[in-house]
């Protein structure tokens, strides 16, 4: 089968108002990635959201989007589950619904050993019926050790590469040094976007990069710079990107910088899935300002309109739902009291 490669996106998941996934925004978005040239979708990443969803919305996601997709593009769908069944039932779906693999993080919640992990992906990698990519985000889940990535890889051909999210620079060169001359089709994604290029540099395949899922058109350009040879180009974007970056994630409660930047690139993204303070959506709605700036700063015409009303005092539809949200909260918190 073709080798992942490129950039794939982890999008987010759009609500509706009783917090059910939104489809037909969902569709929109799907579509309107693809037409950006991004290389793969990434539904049930961890910027979508996947463990605020029910086992069965998070099915329903990648159905709905690998219907929209019509095998457009190959899918790669988080199937992180808390036990192998379901990780295993997810598999099965997924393979069904012609995903070209599934991600799969180190078991979470419980620390286990890495004797344990081993096994637990040496299981997985016998009976799943889809192809594996390992999933490393130490922060959320157990690490997924370099002795162990490494035997993996070399032992178990369904499991056919890893994402790295540890951030952790080092770590990912040495991976690079112990797997790729005994395995070299071993896909090695990074994803941090902070360090997209130097990766693809070292020898990375590529990355899931959430910032594609808001500037696809950016994203991709440095993927295709990198592949052309064009190193100042890529450098430029590279160091461009860090300041927008760094202000999503600085938004508040993970994704909801990105999910504000999304609205700003004409998406509906919902109410937050998660609750959120009145504090903390006044410090968002400050920084979807920001953001605006910046976005308009790469080129995006609705972006750079929000951002000038905003200079000026104003808002394109008056006040915004999050802007009543908070003056309604403030108030009943004040009743309350």
């Amino acid at each position: 089968m073709t080798k992942i490669t490129g950039i794939y996106t982890p999008n987010i998941v759009p609500f509706n108002d009783d917090h059910s996934v939104n489809e037909g925004e969902l569709r929109r978005m799907t579509s309107w990635l693809i037409g950006k040239g991004i290389n793969g979708l990434y539904p049930n990443g961890s910027t979508g959201e996947f463990i605020r969803l029910s086992f069965e919305d998070r099915l329903r996601v990648v159905k709905i989007m690998a219907d929209e997709n019509r095998g457009r593009l190959p899918i790669l769908a988080g199937a992180a589950e808390a036990n192998s069944d379901q990780v295993l039932q997810a598999c099965k779906v997924y393979a069904d619904l012609g995903c070209r693999a599934v991600s799969l993080t180190g078991p979470y919640y419980f620390k286990v050993s890495q004797e344990s992990i081993e096994h637990y992906f040496r299981d997985l990698a016998a009976k799943s019926p889809i192809d594996i990519l390992l999933y490393n985000i130490p922060q959320f889940s157990n690490e997924i050790s370099l002795p162990v990535v490494q035997r993996l890889a070399l032992d178990c051909p369904r499991i056919i590469g890893i994402k790295d999210s540890s951030r952790d620079f080092p770590r990912f060169c040495t991976m690079l040094a112990q797997v790729k001359p005994q395995r070299p089709d071993f896909v090695c994604f990074s994803g941090t976007e902070e360090i997209l290029y130097p990766s693809l540099m070292m020898g990375g395949d590529g990355g899931t990069i959430a910032s594609s899922g808001v500037m696809p058109e950016v994203i991709t350009k440095l993927y295709r710079d990198f592949l052309a040879g064009n190193h100042a180009e890529c450098r430029r974007v590279q160091l461009m990107i860090q300041e927008l970056i760094a202000t999503m994630f600085a938004a508040g409660n993970f994704p909801e910088g990105f999910r504000a930047a999304v609205s700003l690139r004409g998406f509906n993204p919902g109410p937050p899935r998660f609750p959120t303070s009145p504090q903390e959506l006044a410090k968002l709605e400050e920084v979807k300002g920001k953001l605006a700036c910046l976005l308009g700063d790469c080129g995006y015409a609705e972006a750079a309109r929000e951002c000038e009303l905003r200079r000026n005092g104003g808002s394109p539809d008056g006040p915004t739902a999050l802007d009543v949200e908070t003056i309604v909260r403030a108030v009943l918190e004040r009743l309350i009291d």
